[in-house]
């Protein structure tokens, strides 16, 4: 339990299985165990609980929620407060933060679909260098070129570089001249390299610190005005609550880009939906599931938006639809579909998505192992390809995460030579 609740809050600490017994007996942890044992009793008690109350005395590290410091007015102020927070490293070295469960998880999502439209006029300043149009458009430029990276390479490897982008960002916005149009479009580049710095996170498995850029990319999102980037904001945040299980929150938080999106933009529109049929799925509501994954598929195949999509939204293609409708109906526990809309995704998919091809390669071996009639060969084949690609180009936390319950599936088949080789070549990635 101890080592689950720091994967949880995103650490990388791992002791014995056995210690918590020397605990147990009056040893003392070190830090920043007693923290994090204190936050894990916390959890499921449902009150606060302290180090000292576990009779560890207090320690050295202080346990703060993963929203810490951005609970701020969702005006351009604000914006620019909760991107200075996100980028000050300093303010959280001797500090846990705590990934936000149960209603607190939803709550900023709701804030931001509540909340007024921001001065128009506080999105210029008029003093400093002045920041040309043009300027943006190199930046975003760039953040489409770290998008494409993060596809190919995975999350563990460009959180800095997309660090030091925000960083000049937040520069130009605090210290440069711009006008309103200008203004806007930097709070939405800010958006966008939070968001992805988000994710990175998330696919990293530090989940309080997505939640903190996710958090802080809502605020820039709604002073920029872009309703669309907010809800996919949201969106992701939903995928994360399924991961961690928070399965209802899964279900509110993605209803909730759904009702902040007024849906001009099919792709966007179909995005939204995607996101509410996994959720949906994961709740085992099959016919709501249905429904979100029809209404996907019929918007991609309307016509563009007259005005054009966000750069953002490139990753939704046919393939990567057909791979959401295939994790669908793989919790449905549908094989067949499951099996079909898979098949379709690694078909169809082009050569730079090295990390979802892993996953759908992964996800389709689940269904090779647990359909009527288990066909192991085909799995250790689709399993052993993920592990390839897991070992040598890309770094992703999230999906070595799928990986490891899919080794779990192959322990009634262990005897199986291919079956040993597999788990052997898997375990340098799941250690």
């Amino acid at each position: 339990m101890p080592m689950a609740g720091a994967a949880l809050q995103g650490r990388a600490e791992r002791v014995h299985a056995k210690t918590p017994y020397k605990w147990l007996r009056g040893d003392r942890p070190r830090s920043p165990w007693p923290t994090l044992a204190a936050s894990l009793v916390t959890g499921e008690l449902g009150r606060p609980i302290t180090s000292a109350e576990l009779g560890w005395g207090e320690d050295v590290v202080e346990a703060v929620p993963a929203i810490s410091g951005l609970v701020l007015p969702w005006t351009v102020a604000g914006s620019l407060h909760a991107l200075r927070v996100v980028t000050d490293a300093g303010s959280v070295d001797r500090r846990i933060l705590l990934t936000l469960l149960g209603a607190a998880g939803c709550a900023p999502a709701h804030e931001w679909l509540l909340a007024r439209p921001g001065d128009v006029a506080a999105l210029a300043r008029s003093s400093g260098a002045p920041v040309p149009l043009v300027a943006v458009d190199y930046l975003d430029h760039m953040v489409g070129t770290l998008r494409r990276m993060d596809d190919r390479l995975g999350g563990g490897t460009l959180l800095r570089l997309v660090r030091a982008h925000l960083r000049h960002v937040l520069e130009l916005l605090d210290q440069h001249q711009y006008t309103e149009p200008v203004g806007r479009r930097l709070h939405a580049t800010a958006a966008e390299l939070m968001r992805l710095a988000g994710w990175l996170s998330f696919d990293s498995g530090n989940h309080p610190q997505a939640q903190r850029y996710w958090v802080a990319a809502l605020h820039a999102a709604h002073a920029a005005g872009d309703r669309a980037l907010g809800a996919n904001i949201v969106g992701s945040m939903s995928l994360q609550a399924k991961d961690l299980g928070q399965v209802r929150e899964s279900v509110t938080l993605a209803e909730t880009a759904q009702a902040g999106y007024p849906g001009a933009t099919p792709r966007i529109a179909a995005i939204c939906d995607l996101r509410a049929a996994e959720a949906h799925a994961c709740d085992r509501a099959t016919t709501e599931c249905r429904r979100a994954l029809d209404s996907a598929f019929d918007r991609l195949g309307d016509a563009p938006s007259s005005s054009g999509e966000p750069g953002w939204c490139y990753w939704l293609d046919e393939a990567q639809a057909h791979a959401m409708a295939g994790f669908c109906y793989l919790r449905l526990e549908d094989w067949k579909r499951a099996s079909q809309h898979l098949r379709t995704a690694l078909r169809q998919q082009g050569p730079d998505c090295a990390r979802e091809g892993a996953l759908r390669r992964i996800l389709l071996a689940h269904i090779y192992l647990r359909q009527d009639h288990p066909d192991v060969d085909h799995a250790v084949d689709l399993a052993t390809r993920a592990v390839d690609t897991l070992r040598g180009e890309v770094d992703s936390a999230r999906v070595v995460g799928h990986l490891s319950q899919l080794v779990g599936h192959f322990a009634p088949y262990r005897r199986r030579p291919a079956v040993r080789q597999l788990t052997d070549q898997a375990a340098e990635l799941l250690h």
